[in-house]
């Protein structure tokens, strides 16, 4: 993106509540990261309602600034990636494929997430704000094997030649998150195709539930799937919710994670019952 302006960099700090420092280092990297994380939500609501995704660089700035919305993963990051390189960072687009409920490597999934790789003092960075309720709330270094502990949860790299597989720590165990290759960026027009498919095909979840997900400041973590709202503090002890009606939908997506719902809350209530 070479439109970013200084306008919308304060406009971007402000809505994600960033007022630290904007040095070229970790520290800043990570604290982004975190402040992102916390403030622009995970959601598909778009795609639930038959909106198209824009990889505009207009269209996203509006969306997640302006309207104070949030979106999946190829807005999320593409918009930090901007910010990052407006800043002075050298960062890339890296695409990942997603290995959630996927037990066998045998089995290789379609390449349909973005997230970031930033260059930085002689090293390689990763940050990733737009994995639903694994979004990174600090940056992590490319190293393999070596756990890193975040704000929310412990992270890993477990590279096998080209394939380098990201994963969480749950449960005393060591999940796969997705896998990617180090050494490939993700150019705009595989940008362009997975973003069409991730929105539009019947396979990806996307396209028949909602998917609501923010990190909350402490450590703790806050989702919602269609009418059910997950909230599980640093300890890992949860509370579960279920909504009940169009105007408690609004005030969940308003007041846990911080969106800007009164023009979808209504259509979007409809489409989740019009698919129970």
């Amino acid at each position: 993106m070479n439109n970013l302006t200084n306008s919308i960099l304060d406009a971007y700090l402000r809505r994600i509540n960033y007022e630290g420092p904007l040095g070229l280092d970790a520290r800043t990297l990570s604290a982004l990261t975190l402040a992102h994380s916390q403030s622009i939500a995970f959601e598909n609501i778009d795609v639930l309602l038959g909106h198209e995704i824009s990889l505009r660089p207009d269209e996203i700035v509006r969306k997640l600034i302006t309207q104070r919305r949030g979106g999946y993963c190829f807005e999320q990051n593409l918009l930090f990636l901007w910010v990052l390189r407006f800043l002075g960072f050298s960062a890339q687009p890296g695409g990942g494929r997603v290995r959630l409920g996927l037990d066998d490597r045998a089995q290789v999934p379609a390449r349909t997430h973005l997230f970031c790789l930033i260059d930085l003092n002689g090293q390689r960075w990763f940050s990733d704000v737009g994995f639903g309720s694994y979004s990174l709330t600090a940056a992590l270094l490319l190293q393999g094997l070596t756990p890193q502990p975040t704000p929310h949860g412990v992270r890993r790299f477990e590279p096998q030649g080209d394939r380098w597989f990201y994963q969480a720590q749950t449960d005393e165990q060591w999940q796969d998150l997705y896998e990617f290759n180090p050494h490939e960026i993700m150019h705009p027009a595989d940008q362009k195709v997975a973003n069409w498919y991730t929105q539009t095909h019947a396979d990806t979840h996307f396209t028949y539930q909602l998917s609501v997900s923010r990190a909350l400041p402490g450590g703790g973590r806050a989702a919602l799937l269609n009418r059910r709202l997950r909230q599980v503090d640093s300890d890992g002890n949860e509370e579960l919710y279920e909504i009940a009606h169009a105007r408690q939908l609004a005030e969940v997506l308003e007041d846990v994670f911080l969106l800007n719902a009164a023009s979808v809350a209504k259509p979007l209530w409809k489409k989740i019952r019009s698919t129970e």
